[in-house]
């Protein structure tokens, strides 16, 4: 009796194993199910994004593509015209060095011509033009007692001292190449000054006035003292835009009473007290002058010839022709 009751505990429990295990696989399967869905439904969110990126990439590369194309286009067209450019340049070259440039007739005549005697920087142009010429004694020569030995000889000799003789070539450069369109007044000045152009400018392209005012510069005999207070309020007169001045030093006299002023105490040169004049007065003395008679807006330009025991002149005067948006020229010896 006990025997049979342990078989069917036996197959009782037997049976009741065999139904719990199909229960937990089951459920195992359905959580794996789940979970590869969810994997599944991640991966189609991230493939459809993936194709969203690819057509947006795809149009860009496009677009890229056409810019490309349209850069190509304008580069070629640019690289047309350059070539086209170039051939018209040297198109030009050719024609300019073959081209020959008329000369036109100056309004006067020139005893020399050429280009040698072109000055690299200076040119003669303004509406109103000054040339005002210094016809002191020292224009005549370099050296001092050359000048002084030159004083004691006639007319004739003092004109054709070598300085005096480029001062007239100087002058005659500066004439002829006034332009025809400007007007001229040329001034000497010594100890007084004299308008050799008269009483009023004259015009570039009036030939006998240029002439006859050339012929008034080559019959100065150059003399006495250098007082370019007194040129330069002459030359005030026709108010001019240009001025060129032809000098070798600084001033050495005055149309001011300077007895009575405090910075030429030591300067009795200036009113008969003494037969020489240091440098320092004649820096003063040109300051003085500079500064007392103006030409209002006038660029002055300045050709400075040599003179022995003159040092400080060109600076002096290369501040007063920069300070004026002139030039400063000391040419050389064989110009013009």
């Amino acid at each position: 009796m006990s025997c049979g009751l342990g078989a069917i505990i036996l197959v009782f429990m037997l049976v009741k194993h065999n139904v719990e295990k199909p229960v937990v696989e089951t459920e195992l399967l359905q959580s794996d199910l789940q979970r590869l869905e969810a994997e599944e439904q991640k991966l189609r969110a991230a493939i459809a994004q993936a194709m969203v990126v690819e057509t947006k990439v795809e149009t860009q590369i496009e677009d890229l593509s056409k810019l490309i194309d349209d850069k190509k286009q304008a580069l070629a067209a640019t690289l047309s015209q350059q070539e086209a450019a170039q051939k018209s340049k040297a198109s030009l070259e050719k024609g300019i060095k073959t081209f020959e440039v008329p000369n036109p007739p100056d309004p006067i005549s020139r005893p020399r011509v050429g280009e040698e005697e072109y000055l690299i920087g200076l040119r003669v142009e303004g509406p109103r033009i000054g040339i005002l010429i210094d016809s002191s004694a020292s224009m005549t020569d370099e050296k001092l007692i050359d000048i002084i030995q030159r004083k004691n000889t006639d007319d004739q000799q003092r004109q054709s001292g070598p300085k005096w003789r480029r001062t007239v070539g100087i002058a005659e450069w500066l004439v002829t190449r006034v332009p025809n369109s400007s007007n001229v007044t040329v001034v000497s000045f010594n100890e007084k000054a004299n308008t050799l152009s008269g009483p009023t400018p004259i015009s570039g392209g009036d030939g006998p006035s240029l002439n006859r005012t050339l012929a008034s510069v080559r019959g100065i005999v150059p003399t006495g003292a250098t007082n370019l207070q007194a040129g330069l309020a002459e030359m005030l007169k026709s108010k001019p835009t240009d001025v060129y001045l032809i000098t070798d030093g600084l001033p050495t006299a005055g149309n001011g009473s300077y007895k009575s002023l405090n910075p030429f105490s030591d300067c009795s040169a200036l009113w008969g007290g003494s037969a020489k004049i240091s440098g320092a007065c004649r820096i003063r003395l040109f300051v003085q002058t500079i500064n007392e008679v103006k030409l209002p807006g006038a660029k002055i330009n300045v050709i400075l010839l040599p003179l022995e025991g003159d040092p400080v002149a060109s600076d002096a005067y290369w501040r007063w022709a920069s300070n004026t948006k002139g030039m400063l020229i000391s040419p050389a010896a064989g110009w013009p």
